[in-house]
């Protein structure tokens, strides 16, 4: 007899990020199988290392982990998060020449500049709890 998984992705997200939050927020709703399981690398108790990662690795871009532990990032990890939730039609138009290329360039400006968009910076640095 094979063992069901009870969950097809696991998201590492910055529960300390307004936008990051909202869209998670959302996917939790959506969520009605529990089909994702959500860890807030914000939390108090939330330690990179016990992942086998270093800490700006999950705040650097957002980190995906399917049950057989491999690891994804980027907009790789919205596309299952969102077939997870029961929109795996999106996936394949994400996945278009073009259309694809345009969702990573994206992803990488928000990445790259999402602490500061999200107010999380001074004029001197930029920072996490």
């Amino acid at each position: 007899m094979q063992k069901i998984q009870p969950w097809q992705i696991e998201v590492f997200f910055d529960g300390d990020c307004p936008l990051c939050a909202k869209e998670i927020g959302m996917l939790q709703w959506l969520d009605r199988r529990q089909r994702i399981r959500f860890t807030d690398i914000a939390a108090a108790d939330f330690s990179a290392r016990d992942y086998d990662k270093e800490p700006h690795q999950f705040i650097d871009e957002i980190q995906g982990r399917l049950p057989d532990n491999t690891w994804i990032t980027g907009v790789e990890v919205f596309r299952r998060l969102y077939a997870a939730v029961g929109f795996w039609w999106l996936t394949g138009i994400t996945r278009l020449p073009g259309i694809s290329h345009l969702l990573e360039w994206g992803y990488r400006i928000f990445a790259k500049n999402r602490l500061k968009w999200t107010g999380r910076c001074t004029a001197d640095s930029c920072q996490i709890s």
